[in-house]
């Protein structure tokens, strides 16, 4: 509460030592540092670490021995869910709210503007185009508290480096800053970059004409070098973590990395040995930028040893969707990954566009080298976070749909996979692919059914006997159709999630119980 000046200094005084002495206990030294590796557009099978039973070619196409050294340090989840594209994945990491509720459905980029591909039959509602906020009155957003403020608020020192896409340009969303990060590297409203390549000033323009929305800013210093913009990142953040271990407070470093998002340029310091073991032009640059990433994570977790931090930090590893895998028609065709044994890619309901790799290493909280089994979902990292931070006061202006996995963590949950998960995308991606399409989705233990919204037609399969998604079973178990169906219509009113409509007749698609 916020009080005006007047005289009753015994009030005032009283106020602040209530809030000195909160703020004393929240900043204590033996709460972790935290940093949270997020990496763009990765895919469950980008990685020489196998998350699922057995190691697939895909795992030994890539070399990624710090996720290997992470893992054998901490807790491999094997069945970690975001959503199908970025900024629905990054709104309810930062919120802790399901996308059907935040309703930032599809990627931002530009005000008052939606990115939706057109439909010949689908009308798309008026989603939250220009993203979140943490201030009222801002049309098309979302009104939030971030998790970053309540860090922010209870002691810790907050720095942001990366990719941010929480907004539109010229809204609140755009700027790291108005969300209670402390320090901004690198983060604006673009999703993606137009270069990697410091010879090509990470795609900003000297010329005096505008530069694309997607020109990485603020590395200026590395302009005309042969500094790959994942090396830059890393450098940068290495120099905030040197000040952040000057003040004495914990750290909450948001490392999120542009890579591996499209374009596939080269990075050069790994691009050769990949050409050498006879991959494509294409999937060895893809197999570099990996590399790369993997290399900044070695890096952190360097400085964390050289300092001695180690064993008072959390390192989380998390991605925002699957791989980049559905279509070839795209500008960065031939296709450069895929997802398998995972189903489709990014932008898809299927697995391959929503399961991703995580790692989450806690000293003296999760034992080394184990795994977990049990499914989560991005919005479950919120409430995560505010436990490991241990932040009491967590008052927010919206409701929190995620769940605590701290449980899981420290290996004290008894019940494996009996919550139900929900997706709702009434929005239509840039690509084509199989699962890719304006649906909604519910997990609930072994099964999963997925609903299109344009076509009422409705799909299940068993992920735990089918994890390819090969084989839908709606016409076996039509009472697992129909229970499945009212859970998730049930939720998607229940949030006031929204739904497309048909063009010609101008009604709303049904809802899935509703078929």
């Amino acid at each position: 509460m916020a009080y005006p000046f007047f005289k009753k200094t015994t009030l005032i005084a009283a106020s602040a030592m209530v809030a000195a002495t909160l703020h004393a206990q929240e900043t204590t030294t033996t709460r972790p540092n935290i940093i949270l590796f997020m990496v763009d557009d990765m895919g469950w099978q980008d990685t020489s670490l196998p998350f699922g039973t057995e190691k697939t070619p895909l795992n030994e196409r890539y070399h990624t021995p710090n996720m290997e050294r992470l893992a054998s340090q901490g807790m491999m989840f094997t069945q970690a869910y975001a959503c199908s594209v970025s900024s629905p994945t990054r709104v309810s990491l930062m919120t802790g709210m399901n996308a059907a509720r935040h309703r930032v459905t599809n990627w931002t980029l530009k005000k008052n503007t939606s990115t939706d591909l057109q439909s010949n039959t689908l009308e798309f509602p008026e989603w939250n185009v220009n993203g979140i906020c943490q201030v009222a009155g801002i049309p098309h957003t979302a009104e939030v508290t971030s998790l970053t403020q309540l860090l922010k608020n209870s002691g810790y020192h907050t720095i942001h480096c990366g990719k941010a896409h929480w907004g539109a340009i010229d809204t609140p969303g755009e700027n790291p800053l108005h969300f209670g990060f402390e320090v901004n590297i690198a983060g604006h409203a673009g999703g993606g970059l137009t270069s990697y390549l410091g010879e090509e000033n990470y795609g900003n323009r000297t010329d005096g004409k505008p530069s694309p929305p997607q020109a990485v800013p603020g590395l200026d210093k590395y302009w005309g070098t042969q500094t790959f913009v994942t090396e830059a990142l890393t450098q940068e953040a290495l120099k905030a973590l040197d000040k952040a271990k000057k003040l004495g407070q914990p750290f909450y470093l948001y490392m999120s990395h542009y890579a591996i998002h499209i374009p596939i340029d080269k990075d050069n310091r790994f691009y050769q040995k990949y050409m050498d073991a006879g991959l494509s032009e294409k999937e060895a640059a893809y197999a570099a930028l990996i590399e790369g990433m993997d290399k900044s994570l070695g890096d952190l977790m360097n400085w964390l040893e050289q300092n001695n931090l180690d064993e008072n930090t959390i390192v989380i590893f998390m991605s925002d969707n699957g791989g980049f895998s559905t279509d070839t028609r795209w500008r960065d065709a031939p296709l450069h990954t895929q997802n398998a044994p995972l189903r489709s890619g990014k932008g898809s309901a299927y697995e391959g566009g929503i399961r991703e790799p995580m790692i989450v290493k806690w000293p003296g909280k999760v034992k080394a080298g184990t795994r977990c089994n049990n499914y989560l979902i991005i919005e479950d990292f919120f409430p995560t976070l505010l436990d490991m931070a241990q932040v009491k006061n967590r008052e927010t202006l919206q409701p929190i749909d995620g769940v605590s996995f701290v449980p899981f963590l420290e290996g004290k949950s008894t019940g494996e996979n009996t919550r139900n998960l929900y997706w709702n995308y009434p929005n239509r991606w840039g690509n084509e692919g199989p699962g890719i399409g304006s649906t909604c989705t519910i997990r609930s233990g072994d099964w999963k059914l997925v609903y299109y919204y344009e076509t009422g037609k409705k799909e299940l399969f068993n992920i735990t006997n089918d994890l390819g998604e090969t084989t839908d079973l709606s016409t076996q178990h039509t009472n697992i159709v129909k229970d499945l169906s009212y859970n998730l219509g049930e939720y998607l009113r229940s949030v006031k999630a929204q739904r497309p409509s048909f063009k010609t007749t101008g009604k709303a698609c049904p809802w899935p119980d509703e078929i």
